[in-house]
């Protein structure tokens, strides 16, 4: 059986059939909607608060000055509980789009830049979502862990670190450990276009010094220092960044 994992769809929904062909099962770990893309400056957030404030309320965070950068949207909106529920509901109308397009069969879980309610509400009949458990593929265990790990920013896809490590001692032992976030270690979480560190995932770390899968495979950082890497017998690889490429990263059961 071939598998083939993508991530960071950001709205990408052209890339999609092609995405699924020659493979058995399509893979998603994460990130299907658009909030905001930091290579063209549109997505959600600059439909509804427009681009100057999304790009000065990006430059505040990148700062650190969070709370200045939530400042700043409060202040472009007259509305804010009505801007709240537009984001809702373009993103809604996303995922809608995008499950439209996945084949039957694929395994979604969610990233840090997805709203988990509005995934799964928009989820159809056959399409898996899979969040701290294993699914077993032609007898390979694929273990899930969803979301982003807690940041300041407070992403609706982020979750406490307590409740993100309790997701990995869920999965157990796996073949293969599926996450949206990376490892905890620099070449992987270092953007190289946007020149700054993106969050890691210590839990990952642990995970895999202890189970030793054969692959972990995560997205999350774009444009990292290094793609693929290894700890002891694990493989570690990032799926790429499916928006901009439309790649992502295939693997064969029968070679386990």
């Amino acid at each position: 059986m071939r598998v083939r994992a993508i991530s960071d769809l950001h709205g990408a929904v052209e890339h999609l059939p092609p995405a699924g062909e020659g493979a058995d099962v399509l893979l998603v770990l994460g990130d299907l909607i658009n909030l905001l893309d930091y290579r063209t400056w549109d997505g959600i957030l600059v439909e509804v608060f427009g681009r100057e404030p999304v790009s000065t309320a990006a430059g505040l965070r990148a700062q650190g000055r969070y709370e200045e950068a939530r400042a700043m949207f409060r202040s472009r909106a007259e509305d804010l509980e009505a801007a709240r529920d537009r984001v809702r509901e373009l993103a809604a109308e996303q995922y809608a789009a995008v499950f439209a397009r996945l084949p039957a069969g694929t395994i979604v879980t969610f990233g840090n830049a997805d709203i988990p309610d509005l995934l799964e509400a928009a989820r159809p009949p056959g399409v898996r979502f899979a969040d701290g458990e294993v699914v077993e593929l032609d007898g390979v265990r694929f273990g899930f862990v969803g979301g982003g790990v807690q940041t300041p920013i407070g992403a609706a896809g982020e979750v406490s670190q307590e409740r993100y490590d309790a997701k990995f001692e869920a999965v157990g032992p796996a073949d293969v450990i599926c996450t949206h976030m990376p490892p905890r270690l620099p070449w992987f979480c270092y953007d190289v276009v946007a020149g700054r560190f993106e969050p890691g995932a210590t839990g990952l770390l642990r995970y895999v010094q202890e189970h030793r899968p054969r692959y972990a495979l995560f997205g999350h950082v774009h444009q990292p220092l290094a793609s693929r890497g290894t700890i002891g017998r694990t493989e570690l690889v990032n799926v790429g960044h499916f928006q901009a490429h439309g790649q992502g990263f295939t693997l064969d059961t029968t070679a386990f």
